[in-house]
């Protein structure tokens, strides 16, 4: 008998069962529906240490035997794939618009490109070609909110932007008067919900500023921000995950059935990327049912068949 391997169906980017036990990973979270995402990364001057790759063996004996020192991840790259592969669960299509902001001159935005969370691995991040010597923030959301204007005519029905600065941000009044603005617009339906976050790293940063801008309670609406401040740069990729969850999630969660209507798994808050869980010798697919929708995988052949 041909045996048939089930191929994951989406919002499931791999499916794993073996004894009784499946293993989903999502490919995108389904209780975020049509969401584009965005990354701004600091490129002002304070960020360009950050920035350098480091050079170990360097040193008068490899001097000597002509031997070139190894380069290493300067210490913004290994967070900023974490990130990307972290966001593209949420992204709509797995895109995630990357730019460095704050570079340049004082309005400058040098994008990075359309970015795949499955490639991250591949990607380098060695800082903007012009490192910036003001933070200006409002031309960065700008940006994000050009790229969503395009989105929405391509079915895009809200976004979420994550900027990282490691200091003061010098155009803050204006910040705060162009987002009075942009919920105008939202509120009228001229564009699609936006949720923006705020992420300061190290001791420079002025959190006070940061409140400032991010507790603003907009009537008809509530909040247009959220914000945390990382006391240094590798803490920053679990703080942007924990901002995405807390801004994006739906209270609804998820629940997982058999195809004999028997509960497998609840979600009371959110789903996480990966779903673990026990099913049946009679079950022949299992339903994953978030905010109305229902999502049917067939059971693939168990996984332990393959080793005989």
């Amino acid at each position: 008998m041909t045996k048939v391997h089930e191929r994951p169906v989406e919002p499931f980017s791999d499916i794993h069962f073996e004894h009784g036990e499946v293993r989903a990973t999502l490919l995108h979270d389904p209780t975020v529906e049509g969401l584009d995402m965005a990354i701004y990364l600091d490129g002002s001057g304070s960020m360009s240490d950050e920035y350098e790759y480091k050079k170990v063996g360097a040193g008068i004996l490899n001097w000597i035997f002509g031997k070139e020192p190894a380069k290493v991840d300067n210490t913004v790259e290994p967070q900023v794939r974490w990130i990307l592969e972290y966001l593209a669960t949420k992204d709509r299509n797995g895109l995630l618009r990357t730019a460095y902001w704050a570079c340049g001159g004082a309005t400058s935005i040098e994008l990075i490109g359309e970015l795949q969370g499955k490639d991250v691995k591949s990607y380098l991040f060695p800082g903007p070609k012009r490192f910036g010597n003001q933070t200006n923030l409002k031309p960065a959301i700008e940006d994000f909110v050009e790229y969503m204007e395009e989105q929405a005519e391509k079915g895009a029905r809200q976004g979420c932007a994550v900027f990282i600065t490691d200091g003061v941000i010098h155009d803050a009044d204006e910040v705060k008067k162009y987002c009075e603005y942009l919920v105008r617009l939202i509120t009228k339906g001229k564009l699609p919900k936006l949720n923006f976050i705020l992420v300061g790293v190290g001791k420079d940063v002025d959190e006070e500023q940061m409140e400032d801008i991010c507790h603003e309670e907009y009537e008809g609406f509530g909040h247009l921000w959220c914000h945390r401040v990382a006391e240094e740069v590798k803490d920053m990729a679990e703080l942007v995950a924990v901002l995405v969850d807390e801004s994006m999630t739906v209270a609804s969660g998820g629940v997982i059935t058999d195809d004999k209507g028997r509960v497998l798994a609840r979600y009371e808050s959110r789903l996480p990327a990966i779903l673990e869980f026990k099913i049946g010798e009679d079950a022949h697919s299992f339903t994953l049912e978030v905010n109305g929708q229902k999502f049917t995988q067939p059971l693939p052949d168990d996984d332990d068949d393959d080793h005989h």
